[in-house]
């Protein structure tokens, strides 16, 4: 299991008592349809962050996409031939972890998608010599590192790196700013 996923099922027992298992039966208790009312109830009725919500969710429906395999073979195919990046998205994952507990990640083809109660940033190795962030600053004036994105895009801000020597304070500023705001 992802060491990420493990954890926050650690945490949602010292959180609230009950293990993944009694929140299973809970939610599968109310019948629900679709994977959003899980997420509703939870946040609604027993005070979940979407991270822990969507988790449970999940594991309710067993339709778990955080399941190891499944995570690191996304993650390992956004990285095939583009290896060089993996140190970068290491030290980005463990600075961005340090953030909080709540952040569920994501892993899509192209991308990694992380989350609160809504998308603040991605990660991706856009080419051979090219590792994007996009951050979700929404009414920030471009600056720094920090560029506009496209309208209408998954983020509202993109920062372009080449090397693990160019994560700097700046960079894990903006990344935390847009957590901060997604929350």
């Amino acid at each position: 299991m992802n060491k990420t996923v493990q954890t926050m099922i650690e945490n949602l027992y010292k959180n609230t008592g009950k293990t993944m298992e009694q929140w299973i039966e809970i939610v599968k208790k109310q019948n629900f349809e679709k994977h959003g009312e899980i997420i509703k109830f939870l946040k609604e009725q027993h005070e979940f962050t979407h991270g822990y919500a969507n988790l449970v969710a999940h594991k309710s429906k067993e339709k778990d996409a955080n399941q190891a395999d499944n995570q690191n073979d996304l993650i390992t195919k956004q990285y095939q031939g583009k290896e060089h990046f993996q140190p970068i998205y290491h030290k980005l994952m463990a600075e961005i972890q340090s953030f909080g507990k709540d952040i569920e990640i994501a892993p899509k083809k192209a991308y990694l998608s992380l989350r609160r109660k809504k998308q603040f940033a991605t990660l991706s190795p856009a080419t051979k010599t090219r590792f994007e962030i996009g951050v979700n600053l929404k009414g920030q004036a471009p600056t720094g590192k920090l560029e506009a994105e496209k309208p209408n895009g998954m983020c509202s801000h993109k920062i372009k790196i080449s090397s693990i020597e160019e994560i700097d304070t700046e960079v894990l500023e903006w990344i935390k700013k847009a957590y901060e705001n997604a929350g």
